[in-house]
């Protein structure tokens, strides 16, 4: 349970660093659009993996 708690924390982490990159590139600023372009592609990648890890320990709780 505790994977996927840690797994949680780091997706809020993700999802805050993005925040301000979001910001700059509606005001403009392009590189920022990179930026949070690509921090949007591993927050699908991390939620995704979040995912999985929820659904192998629902398994595991499961079968025990």
């Amino acid at each position: 349970m505790s994977d996927v708690l840690t797994q949680w924390n780091e997706v809020k982490v993700l999802i805050e660093s993005l925040e301000l990159d979001m910001h700059k590139n509606v005001g403009g600023n392009s590189s920022a659009g990179v930026r949070a372009r690509r921090g949007l592609r591993l927050l699908k990648k991390q939620a995704a993996d979040l995912v999985r890890t929820m659904i192998a320990n629902e398994k595991t709780n499961k079968d025990d």
